[in-house]
């Protein structure tokens, strides 16, 4: 059967690459997303995969523009639909929200036809979305610094939430952060629909880094490979997970000097960073609310008094 998503259209054993169009800019030009089709050559299940819902997210497309041509149609069974770039117009100005509308994208599932430009964009991919069977919505944490971690967004009372926190040990990058999300987030909205989701957060960087790309990469070749796309096994390890974040903001303006690293974990009372003033000078100093991972932050040193500066993963286990 031909599958067609845009303007690409793919029979059985083919891949094909098109647009989607969602809306127009301000000229009256079409808004094209890139879209891809690809089309097994055997029957299966279905893989929606989507990127740069924040549009200075770049980490999930790096993953799709690698992972893509090692994908042998002739080799897979069932279809891949894939959105390379959501926002359209943040992604254009290497913004984090879409600045026709001031919205973050991934806020504003399932989208309106008639809506925002934001909402439209976010309607139209999901008509696609849910006619899958598992869902990919890789992101990453915005150019701040962060660890490779899948995040599992239903809550952990919805009836679907097994089957994604399997999605996310699937993916595999070895942290789980098992939080239910907010309105509006893909992977929050379409578990209501049946279809488990996750929400791989592939680390946080400026431009493309090569280890999180790599690590989505092989995230998604495991999942095509445990759901039958494609032939071969994989390894499941323990995954670290967290189910909920203590963020921290500077208690004065200066320098912020870390004194552990992403991903170490952290002890109630232990120092997480001072804040010095340009000579050194120590005026403030941080330490953990709670036992933890640390989890994330922020890249630049300056801070002002009241601004966010780092995140610990806490109500840690394994599963």
């Amino acid at each position: 059967m031909t599958i067609t998503f845009g303007s690409a259209s793919a029979d059985p054993g083919t891949v094909d690459v098109g647009r989607l169009t969602v809306g127009e800019t301000r000229d009256g030009s079409p808004v094209g997303l890139p879209v891809a089709v690809i089309n097994g050559a055997a029957d299966g299940k279905r893989l929606y995969m989507q990127a740069v819902s924040d549009g200075n997210e770049l980490n999930g497309l790096g993953v799709i523009r690698r992972a893509v041509p090692q994908i042998d149609p002739k080799a897979l069974s069932g279809s891949i639909l894939i959105t390379g770039i959501v926002n359209y117009y943040g992604f254009q100005v290497a913004e984090h929200r879409n600045p026709i509308d001031d919205r973050k994208l991934n806020r504003t599932f399932p989208g309106d036809d008639e809506g925002t430009a934001s909402e439209r964009i976010a309607a139209g991919v999901y008509d696609a979305a849910k006619t899958a069977d598992l869902i990919l919505d890789l992101h990453q944490g915005s150019a701040s610094r962060m660890i490779n971690e899948v995040r599992v967004r239903c809550g952990r009372r919805h009836n679907l939430h097994s089957e994604c926190l399997r999605l996310a040990k699937v993916f595999g990058c070895g942290y789980v952060l098992d939080q239910k999300g907010p309105d509006g987030q893909l992977a929050r909205v379409a578990p209501d629909e049946g279809i488990p989701t996750v929400d791989p957060e592939l680390g946080g960087s400026v431009g493309f880094d090569a280890e999180s790309v790599q690590k989505g990469v092989e995230g998604v070749f495991n999942v095509l490979r445990y759901y039958g796309f494609l032939d071969g096994d994989i390894t499941m390890g323990r995954q670290t997970r967290a189910k909920r974040f203590d963020q921290y903001g500077s208690p004065a303006g200066g320098l912020v000097d870390y004194k552990t690293d992403l991903g170490k974990r952290v002890k109630s009372g232990e120092t997480l960073f001072e804040i010095t003033d340009a000579f050194g000078q120590v005026n403030a100093s941080v330490t953990a609310d709670n036992s933890g991972i640390f989890w994330r932050s922020r890249r630049l040193p300056q801070v002002a008094a009241g601004e966010y500066v780092c995140s610990v993963g806490t109500n840690v286990d394994s599963y």
